[in-house]
């Protein structure tokens, strides 16, 4: 993903913070939230060699608990 560029007409991509055996990491906007600023929000991209089960399993707890995670802090 290219910094700047938007993800499925929603999420614009401020930056990239990290890389890992699973995908990649992102700062990005979300554009539907009708306030400005907009607010920040981590977009995860998957990629990993071989999609099993327990990879999207484990894709997805991360998701809920960064959500979480988004709702106590900045």
């Amino acid at each position: 993903m290219l910094v700047g560029s938007t993800l499925q007409s929603r999420y614009k991509i401020i930056k990239l913070l990290g890389k890992g055996g699973f995908g990649e990491t992102y700062l990005a906007e979300d554009l539907h939230i009708p306030i400005t600023p907009k607010p920040k929000c981590v977009v995860k991209r998957l990629q990993p060699q071989a999609i099993s089960p327990e990879i999207v399993r484990l894709f997805q707890q991360e998701g809920e608990f960064l959500y979480k995670l988004g709702q106590k802090y900045d």
